[in-house]
C-alpha cells in the first residue's frame, strides 16, 4: 500500500535511499551519492507532506515526492504546459531488493492518478543523463523528454526533464464518455 511518510519513518527512508545510491554506483550510475539525498531533505520532504512510502510486508520498499514546488533549476526548461499547476516528481526510489518487480511502476502510477485527480496540467520530473534504465522506464510511460539541467552538487552530468501533459488525457476521457 501507498501511504505518506511520518517523521518516524526517517531513519529506514534514509537506509533505503543510501541502499539505492549505493546500487546504483556499483552499476556505475552517479546519479545518487553520500549527500543526496540527504538526512535534512527528507526531513523536509515529510514536514511538507509529500513523500509517499510503497509499504509491504512492513518494510518500506518504495519512495516517492510529489510537489507543486516548481524548482529553480526547471524555470528556463521549455516545458509543453504553462508553468502553473503542474506535479513535479522527485527523489523515486525503489529498494535493489525490491527493483524489478513492479514497486516503481506503482509509485508512479499513483503520481499519476494523484496529479489527475487533483486535476494537475502535467507531471513534471528529471532523471540522470546516465540513467539509461529510468530514460527508457519515462519514455515507456509516454513522458516526452525536452531539455537538460545540472546538479553540480550530484554530476557533472546532465539531468534529462520530462513531462506528461494530463490536459489532453482528460480531455480524451471526457469525449470518450459522451
Amino acid at each position: 500500500m501507498i501511504l505518506k511518510a511520518a517523521s518516524y519513518h526517517l531513519e529506514e527512508i534514509l537506509t533505503l535511499t543510501q541502499a539505492c545510491a549505493q546500487a546504483m554506483i556499483k552499476l556505475g550510475i552517479y546519479q545518487w551519492n553520500d549527500k543526496y539525498p540527504g538526512k535534512k531533505r527528507l526531513e523536509q520532504d515529510i514536514k511538507a507532506e509529500e513523500l509517499y512510502m510503497y509499504y509491504e510486508q512492513k518494510k518500506i520498499k518504495g519512495i516517492i515526492v510529489l510537489t507543486e514546488k516548481m524548482d529553480d533549476e526547471y524555470y528556463p526548461v521549455s516545458w509543453l504546459t504553462p508553468n502553473q499547476n503542474n506535479l513535479y516528481i522527485h527523489r523515486l526510489a525503489v529498494h535493489p531488493a525490491s527493483w524489478g518487480i513492479g514497486i516503481g511502476q506503482r509509485l508512479m502510477s499513483f503520481a499519476e492518478e494523484f496529479a489527475s485527480k487533483q486535476e494537475f496540467k502535467s507531471v513534471r520530473l528529471d532523471t540522470f543523463s546516465q540513467n539509461q534504465r529510468n530514460i527508457s522506464f519515462y519514455e515507456q510511460r509516454g513522458y516526452q523528454r525536452l531539455e537538460e539541467i545540472y546538479f553540480p552538487k550530484q554530476s557533472k552530468f546532465p539531468f534529462y526533464c520530462y513531462e506528461l501533459p494530463l490536459v489532453a488525457q482528460r480531455q480524451d476521457a471526457k469525449s470518450n464518455n459522451t
